[in-house]
């Protein structure tokens, strides 16, 4: 109950700081015993996204373990406050403002283990490259495709990611996620529906705990040729030196959003801080001193102005977020 208590009262604190100018000594953290997580009020996102662009939460809760996620979940639906889950932040934008309300991350769910069959499941926040890597030291295959991606497992099945000519759909088996009605429940691949940057997951906003995925016997060496080989092409092709979101937008039917974006003579385009990668059009980049304003204008000018051009509207990857 003291666990309960505790977590209730700092998230009912943060109500009456909505209406107030952040307060940098009102920063606190609680090692929260028995439910393994961590709390912080006027978190700034900008140290939870890959943008590094963002104002603060004012709540922001990384539970170690499920019962402190199903916890802070039953607090948040209990006081009718709004919430927000995130793994990586590598698919986020969050506005200047920052976030109202309890943003609860999935960092710290990171345990990975060897199932039967050729298995492995991990918690939805372990790294997509952590778990190619560890598939390579099982000699297990299929999941090359994800050495390089900056995202974590539980968005990735979210999303279905991809790369490569592999997506998460090839390797999905099953998950454990949490329901609208807080209740904890499994589903398997006939149930997801993926299709390109899709699933289940996102269309009844379930939010995913930990991943079964079907692998296969395969020689170390290939394996690691091959994950050299993505690696070496992202390393050549993407700015991966600069902050971003990796693809910003979603690869139109019968066009390349990159080369749209090129065309449209947008090649190192900038606003304030945001600019369009001289490397790959496909990629919006924080310069070192965007904003989020920046970044948002900049999406949106490309949008504009690709429309404008080709008749084509380019649809984000991206999800904004905040105020």
């Amino acid at each position: 109950m003291e666990v309960y208590e505790i977590l209730k009262r700092e998230i009912r604190a943060a109500q009456t700081l909505q209406l107030k100018p952040f307060i940098p000594d009102n920063m606190m953290e609680h090692m929260l015993k028995g439910i393994d997580a961590w709390i912080f009020r006027n978190e700034p996102m900008k140290n939870h996204t890959t943008f590094k662009v963002g104002g603060p939460a004012d709540i922001f809760v990384m539970p170690g373990n499920t019962s402190g996620l199903l916890l802070v979940l039953q607090i948040c639906h209990e006081n009718n406050l709004p919430y927000f889950v995130i793994g990586n932040g590598s698919n986020l934008l969050v506005r200047d403002g920052g976030i109202r309300g309890v943003v609860i991350s999935l960092k710290s769910l990171t345990k990975i283990r060897l199932a039967d069959d050729n298995r492995i499941y991990a918690q939805a926040g372990v790294m997509m490259p952590d778990l190619s890597k560890t598939a390579l030291e099982y000699g297990l295959a299929g999941l090359e495709f994800a050495e390089g991606i900056p995202g974590s497992i539980g968005g990735g099945v979210a999303m279905n990611a991809g790369a490569y000519g592999g997506e998460i759909k090839d390797i999905f088996c099953k998950a454990k996620v949490i329901d609208k009605n807080l209740q904890l429940i499994e589903i398997d691949l006939e149930f997801m529906d993926f299709g390109y940057r899709k699933s289940v997951v996102q269309e009844q906003g379930y939010i995913v705990c930990g991943v079964t995925m079907q692998l296969a016997p395969g020689d170390k060496v290939e394996i690691a040729a091959k994950m050299a080989d993505f690696r070496g092409r992202r390393q050549e092709k993407q700015p991966l030196e600069k902050p971003s979101a990796g693809s910003t937008f979603k690869r139109p039917p019968g066009h390349f959003a990159g080369k749209l974006i090129m065309d449209a003579g947008l090649q190192g385009f900038s606003i304030g801080g945001a600019q369009v990668s001289e490397k790959h059009c496909g990629f919006v980049i924080n310069k070192g001193d965007a904003t989020a304003a920046d970044i948002l204008e900049l999406i949106q000018h490309v949008q504009h102005t690709v429309k404008d051009k080709f008749g084509v509207m380019l649809e984000t990857e991206v999800k904004v977020l905040g105020e």
